[in-house]
């Protein structure tokens, strides 16, 4: 039997990642502007995410443009949208699975075989929600170093890491840790043995000798 406590924790990381993703999500800290080269400008702060590009103002100020053409955008930045919210999705679904499968809901109470299957079929889910984060941070990352070092990208054009990239790649290790703890709850397959067949007894000895 699956140990409840480990089953209760890989279901707290899975859903912190969960919300992670979100965070990630919405922020629009994927990469900053890259104060590199001799003009630097400190005066404002430039970063962008996968919805908005933003200018911050050393007087406070911050002013967003949302991106108004899908088809204007670049394969990578679509891309990582989409398994960005396919990442999401997934994490609703799992949640849902792995409630019904944990040993302290009420559900399914009476099959525990049954109940630890749902478990395990949500912590797959959060494996491959976890999967699509890291796979859609992970290339956007890879984005964001091959523009830094083309030499053909301006000084004044180049980016780096920001907060939300490294948000989302926390919420990918937490999403696919707690699937892992949560595919432990696999019921362990009994060894079923022929039944063994019964011995005649012996009768008892009558006394009498036949010659």
């Amino acid at each position: 039997m699956a140990n409840a406590g480990l089953q209760l924790l890989g279901f707290i990381l899975a859903f912190l990642g969960w919300i992670g993703a979100i965070v990630s999500t919405a922020l629009p800290q994927w990469r900053i502007y890259s104060y590199a080269g001799d003009n630097i400008v400190t005066a404002q702060a430039m970063y962008e995410g996968l919805w908005m590009s933003c200018v911050s103002q050393s007087t406070g100020q911050i002013q967003c443009k949302v991106f108004d053409s899908l088809l204007n955008l670049n394969s990578t930045l679509q891309a990582t949208r989409a398994l960005m919210v396919v990442g999401i999705l997934l994490g609703v679904i799992a949640i849902f699975v792995a409630t019904v499968g944990m040993k302290c809901m009420k559900c399914l109470e009476d099959d525990e075989v049954q109940k630890m299957r749902m478990a395990v079929i949500g912590g797959v889910i959060f494996l491959l929600a976890g999967l699509a984060i890291l796979v859609a941070t992970a290339w956007y990352g890879n984005r964001i170093v091959q523009e830094f070092y083309d030499p053909m990208t301006p000084v004044n054009a180049r980016y780096e890491f920001g907060q939300a990239l490294f948000t989302g790649w926390a919420a990918a290790s937490l999403c696919l840790l707690g699937g892992a703890l949560l595919c432990c709850s696999c019921p362990q397959k009994t060894s079923s043995y022929p039944t063994p067949r019964p011995y005649p007894k012996p009768a008892p000895s009558s006394g009498k000798d036949y010659v």
